[in-house]
């Protein structure tokens, strides 16, 4: 009875709390901050249409929101919004022309109190400095916001899109981040989520420093320098993600550790011819200094590397993934051996020749990749001149006659005769020219 009774004190409180909850109706002509200072925890402030010139903060726990063509100019500089409190909502507005000093880490809307339940959702940014910047906070979610940085700057003097630094528990989920230098940028974060996010014509789409148990799911880059920068970090979770048209690294994996990249889609790693200097190739995979991760079922298709291993990278599970038109499928620089299947299952390699007798879709002849005379060719890149003169084919053949002198390198002993990427492919098609025959 008595708890009864209480529950029911508790709803009257919440009820009443949200009656008196004030509508503040603002439009260009009156004094903004002025009515964010006198607003109360709870209060809606939205904006009507017009431009709303200078630097807002917000100090209460209310909602701010706009209505179509209100704009919030910050003058070029300082942050458009700095939010002071937890339980801040920011949706509906278009922000622009905040401050491009990236040492003061301008931001069209900032935060960097320890903070929680703050929702940034449906707004429009455009300037040159950084986004979004959230710093000591927890319980945030980011949505379907469109942020456009300015690219008459070099990349470098751009700010990201979005920045999380030292929070936990952030959702950011699809935001459309085009022309800032990297799309995403998580330092020092734990257990958050990046999901569904579109991020293109970037140095890095997503970016990763020292973040441990995060997950990066179902997110699309495309014009970059890198897809997805992967650094210092453990227990990542990186899957359904797309790459297209990089000119560096789909995937770029630096001392990345316990982590789980599956079922991503990686296309035209391709270093333009302009920027071509030695030893620069455009990778679909690059992992450096990498180890105890599982790379599998992810589709490599048209780089000129295709995957990339180097510096300790070892301990690596990879199996069925789909090698596709790389020139150089497997690039391996360390000492030790490495099997590349697990449980009688490896990966598909379009340039595999070996056969299938008994169908049961892996071939009966071990892939190795690489041999000894790629190895010189990665260390004497002017030997290629030299690849199909009568001496390299003599040095392949003693090389196989005598395994002994084979050196260390990876081996796929159960390489699949079929990519499972390409029998997706045929049927989405398939189904895609059905239904069009239908209509």
């Amino acid at each position: 009875m008595i708890r009864n009774f209480l529950l029911y004190l508790l709803l009257i409180m919440v009820v009443h709390n949200t009656a008196m909850a004030k509508q503040w109706q603002v439009s260009p002509q009156d004094d903004l901050q002025q009515i964010l200072n006198n607003s109360v925890n709870g209060d809606i402030v939205t904006l009507n249409n017009g431009t709303y010139y200078g630097n807002f903060a917000i100090d209460n726990e209310i909602t701010l929101q706009g209505k179509a063509g209100a704009i919030i100019d910050a003058q070029g500089k300082g942050n458009a919004l700095h939010l002071h409190n937890s339980n801040i909502t920011i949706k509906d507005l278009e922000i622009i022309n905040w401050g491009a000093d990236l040492t003061e880490q301008n931001a069209a809307i900032y935060s960097d109190t320890k903070a929680s339940n703050i929702l940034i959702k449906n707004n429009q940014l455009q300037g040159s400095g950084f986004g979004i910047w959230l710093q000591k906070a927890e319980h945030i979610e980011v949505l379907n916001n469109t942020i456009v940085g300015d690219n008459t700057l070099r990349s470098a003097d751009r700010g990201n899109g979005i920045q999380l630094s030292m929070v936990k528990h952030v959702l950011v989920r699809g935001n459309n981040v085009s022309n800032t230098r990297d799309g995403l940028y998580i330092i020092s974060s734990q257990e958050n989520v990046l999901q569904n996010n579109t991020m293109h014509d970037l140095r890095y789409g997503i970016h990763y420093m020292y973040s441990h148990s995060n997950k990066v799911l179902n997110n699309l880059a495309y014009n970059t320098r890198a897809g997805y920068a992967l650094m210092s970090s453990k227990h990542l979770v990186v899957s359904g993600n797309t790459s297209k048209n990089s000119e560096d690294y789909g995937f770029l994996m630096n001392f990345i550790t316990s982590s789980t990249i599956t079922d991503n889609v990686i296309k035209n790693v391709w270093t333009k011819p302009e920027n071509k200097v030695l030893g620069r190739d455009g990778k679909g995979l690059f992992v450096y200094n990498s180890a105890y991760n599982t790379i599998s079922n992810n589709l490599i298709d048209t780089s000129e590397i295709g995957i990339h291993l180097t510096a300790g990278s070892e301990n690596t599970k990879v199996f069925g993934n789909s090698f596709i038109n790389n020139p150089t499928q497997v690039k391996y620089v360390s000492n030790k051996k490495q099997e590349w299947s697990k449980d009688g299952k490896g990966n598909y390699w379009s340039n595999y020749l070996g056969w299938d007798m008994n169908n049961d879709n892996v071939g009966d002849v071990i892939f190795e990749p690489n041999d000894g005379i790629d190895k010189l060719v990665w260390q004497y890149p002017e030997m290629k001149m030299l690849m199909d003169s009568p001496a390299i084919v003599i040095l392949r053949w003693v090389q196989r006659q005598f395994p002994i002198l084979k050196p260390p390198g990876v081996k796929d002993s159960y390489p699949l005769m079929q990519s499972p990427h390409q029998a997706n492919t045929t049927s989405v098609a398939a189904n895609t020219e059905l239904q069009d025959t239908k209509h």
